[in-house]
């Protein structure tokens, strides 16, 4: 199978460890992964939320490291986790 390419928007809540991620949302787009990214920084209850995408193949469960589209509020600096 080719190369698959996701978009998610994830958002954060602020906690005593610093911000942690909430249930991630997958979007058709970039740009939609990006305007819902706001949506839910703007939620009440998040301290922030990120667009990104995820490139690779599902069957085998290869994937390229995470690309951040935007980042909106407060989220963790260091985001290779994704």
């Amino acid at each position: 199978m080719a190369d698959v390419t996701y978009y998610v928007a994830l958002p954060f809540t602020a906690s005593d460890e610093g911000a942690v991620p909430g249930e991630p949302a997958e979007c058709q787009s970039a740009s939609a992964a990006i305007r819902r990214a706001e949506v839910l920084a703007r939620t009440s209850g998040n301290a922030g939320a990120v667009a990104f995408s995820r490139t690779g193949d599902p069957l085998i469960g290869e994937f390229h490291d995470a690309v951040l589209l935007k980042a909106f509020g407060d989220v963790p600096s260091d985001l290779s986790e994704l």
